[in-house]
């Protein structure tokens, strides 16, 4: 059985997509980009800004379902420019400094609404919702 997530405290999905959906002891993210939800806006030309709202974006999507950025088994990030890669990873490097999740990241073309980057997650659910 799969249950729809909303969170919030996250922004609303730009599409006919959940915010996340829990099965079988996890939760499957949507992309997340960098949207503050309190403005509706989109943070720009500040990577580090961009990846740190994205990961409170997950994180609100995730305590939602029973879980937290602690039980993420694996990300995938999308950027548009790898150049940009080393800074992702400083950024991560804050958050996750023991037992780091496993993570893919791919360049792409184009995001939505023009984000230069975009992350999933997929993590393990602590607590029934």
């Amino acid at each position: 059985m799969k249950k729809i997530i909303y969170s919030n405290r996250a922004p609303d999905a730009i599409g006919p997509y959940s915010q996340a959906i829990v099965c079988n002891g996890f939760v499957f993210t949507s992309g997340q980009i960098p949207i503050k939800k309190s403005t509706g806006l989109m943070i720009v030309d500040d990577i580090d800004a961009e990846v740190e709202q994205i990961i409170n974006n997950l994180q609100f999507v995730l305590e939602e379902a029973g879980s937290s950025l602690e039980e993420v088994v694996k990300f995938t990030v999308y950027l548009t420019d790898m150049s940009l890669f080393p800074r992702l990873n400083e950024v991560f490097e804050k958050y996750f400094v023991e037992l780091p999740p496993a993570r893919s990241t791919v360049e792409v073309l184009s995001l939505p609404k023009n984000a230069r980057v975009e992350i999933d997650a997929i993590g393990l659910v602590k607590t029934n919702v």
